[in-house]
């Protein structure tokens, strides 16, 4: 056992081994911060059972307008088990916006036991169109993690608090997706405020509203839970046509 030890010590990293360390460790650090500016969602998603089109898009941080209209759904939007859908248009190039929409939005997309779909209402987001919501913190409590410094959810930001705590609306609209279907975020609640503007709320113990359900600015609509560290928090995101903005853009000063 000596002898082995004796060799382990002798070995010393030269300056070329240490400078490759440093230059791996650099780029690492750079792949992390870039993480949310290049973003690429895959070609295809396979439909699965319980899936909606607001769902996958939030997953793949798309609006669900430009899924909708790259895969021709038309005003119904139904989508099915084993449905292979498209995350980019026809053309190749992934774009967001007016220009990139072909299909008209529907206010109500028609639902029965064949519609999988809900009703609706790769970057990080530019600047929005339009006025903004007026936003209130979801949750008062430390900021545990600012946006894009989570190597899990980056897309967020994390407000720690205590079990059980409150979950309020951050501002007026309507529930778009209730439940644990999307891996990583827990129990979610998904609001959408405007055609540009959604929220979601994460790591929820308890969820208060159902999809389709009107919320105001305030309203309780979950009980805090205890995210990947096990501690209670929040995890709180602000999407701007389908992309991660920074919520502290938005809200008010803490």
């Amino acid at each position: 056992m000596a002898a082995g030890r004796a060799v382990v010590d002798r070995v010393v990293p030269g300056p070329g081994l240490t400078r490759l360390a440093a230059i791996v460790g650099l780029a690492l650090v750079l792949a992390g911060c870039a993480a949310l500016t290049r973003w690429e969602p895959p070609d295809v998603h396979v439909v699965q059972r319980g899936d909606t089109l607001f769902q996958i898009a939030f997953k793949h941080r798309l609006d669900w307008r430009d899924v909708a209209a790259w895969n021709g759904l038309g005003n119904a939007h139904r989508i099915y088990p084993g449905q292979e859908l498209r995350l980019s248009p026809p053309g190749g190039t992934r774009a967001s916006g007016p220009a990139a929409r072909s299909a008209p939005a529907p206010s109500r997309p028609a639902s029965s036991p064949a519609t999988i779909a809900r009703r609706p209402a790769g970057t990080v987001a530019s600047v929005p169109r339009g006025p903004a919501p007026a936003w209130d913190w979801p949750v008062r409590g430390p900021l545990l993690w600012r946006f894009g410094e989570s190597r899990r959810n980056p897309t967020g930001i994390g407000i720690g608090g205590t079990d059980g705590a409150e979950v309020r609306a951050a501002a007026d609209g309507e529930v778009v997706y209730s439940g644990s279907g999307l891996i990583g975020y827990g129990q979610l609640i998904i609001v959408q405020h405007s055609d540009t503007f959604l929220s979601a709320y994460g790591y929820n113990r308890t969820l208060k509203v159902s999809e389709g359900e009107r919320v105001k600015s305030g309203q309780v609509i979950a009980l805090m839970g205890r995210g990947p560290a096990d501690v209670p928090l929040l995890h709180f995101e602000i999407r701007v046509e389908g992309k991660p903005a920074n919520p502290v853009r938005f809200l008010p000063q803490h």
